[in-house]
């Protein structure tokens, strides 16, 4: 079966959010006290690397939610 440039952009469609959800996960995970102690005080809870990647991955489920939604059995 050959890669056609539309079953590539699905593929990437599909890696999108996965991707930044894992990017999130890391981040949060590198987030230590230092981080926490050196931060500004009156900084917004959605500054920040964790929510702007959960925020991408939420704006890139589409393709997810398009897939599960056509893998959905139809109710007649």
């Amino acid at each position: 079966m050959s890669l056609t440039p539309r079953r590539a952009a699905d593929g990437l469609a599909l890696a999108a959010a996965p991707t930044f959800a894992a990017m999130a996960f890391l981040s949060a995970l590198d987030a230590g006290p230092g981080v926490i102690l050196c931060s500004p005080a009156h900084a917004s809870p959605l500054s920040g690397m964790v929510p702007m990647y959960l925020l991408m991955s939420v704006f890139h489920a589409s393709p997810w939610l398009k897939r599960v939604r056509s893998d959905a059995p139809r109710r007649t």
